[in-house]
């Protein structure tokens, strides 16, 4: 049975296309078939990040339109087997996305025996961001750890909870699951940034997982390649353990905590 997910924030620049990338290549490195949908009409970076930006021919709202088929829209991920792209229209804005459309390509993809759909949202509460929500099974609730993106992703949490299908047909409600991205453990220590367990308490969501802050992210997304895929970095590490926990798996949170360097490392110059 297929499930849908929205990758969802309040906020932009939290990480959510970053998010969407990884966890769908993640799922589809388990063996999953799994679709990512980039809902973010007008803009699109998702087909960056995927590193599939000039094979965009036909894209999300020249199927909703009738203009392409499904299979011709859709781009083979390069790394991952049982991965595709649906890339977002720039040219479009984003009342081209209507719920019926969606909806058509979702029932579509369940056909083709697609096990997840990865629904990359934009920030905010606009249109692309509540038809990206729409159809969802489960959500994750990206969030930086400061006041102003926590506050945003409650009041998507809100928006989550009223405007779903599954919340208009008063079925089981969207599960929700909380991602905090660009942790720093010594800003923690510092005081400069709420803690992990801060933004739960504050959202009250059960945690999938905590993303370091990393340069590496930029440098994959430069590149066209999924964090999921920076062997041997804590950022990958971090979102093969979110993909574990989405799957029933148990891990232990790693990344959290603050080693406070030696005495001969802070003596030449260590922080």
């Amino acid at each position: 049975m297929t499930r849908v997910v929205v990758v969802t924030s309040g906020k932009g620049g939290v990480g959510k296309t970053t998010t969407s990338a990884a966890f769908a290549s993640g799922l589809a490195l388990r063996g999953y078939k799994t679709a990512v949908i980039d809902f973010d009409v007008g803009l699109r970076n998702l087909d960056l990040i995927m590193g599939c930006e000039r094979r965009v021919v036909y894209d999300f709202v020249n199927v909703i339109n009738g203009e392409a088929k499904l299979t011709q829209a859709l781009i083979k991920d390069k790394n991952c087997e049982n991965l595709f792209v649906l890339p977002a229209s720039q040219t479009r804005d984003k009342d081209a996305l209507t719920e019926e459309g969606v909806e058509k390509v979702i029932k579509e993809l369940e056909h083709l025996g697609y096990d997840y759909i990865v629904c990359d949202s934009p920030a905010g509460i606009e249109r692309g961001a509540v038809m990206a929500l729409t159809f969802a099974d489960e959500a994750i609730i990206t969030t930086n750890p400061e006041v102003s993106s926590v506050r945003d992703s409650d009041r998507i949490l809100g928006i989550l909870q009223s405007k779903s299908r599954r919340s208009a047909e008063g079925r089981e409600p969207v599960k929700e699951h909380l991602l905090v991205t660009r942790y720093s453990p010594k800003r923690v220590e510092d005081g400069e940034m709420l803690s992990y367990k801060d933004v739960q308490e504050l959202l009250r969501v059960p945690l999938i997982g905590v993303i370091p802050e990393s340069e590496s992210v930029l440098h994959a997304s430069n590149q066209g390649t999924p964090a999921i895929h920076l062997k041997g970095t804590d950022v990958s590490e971090a979102y093969v353990d979110v993909v574990a926990r989405f799957l029933g798996e148990e891990r232990p949170l790693r990344f959290v905590n603050y080693e406070r360097p030696g005495l001969m490392k802070r003596l030449f110059g260590g922080k």
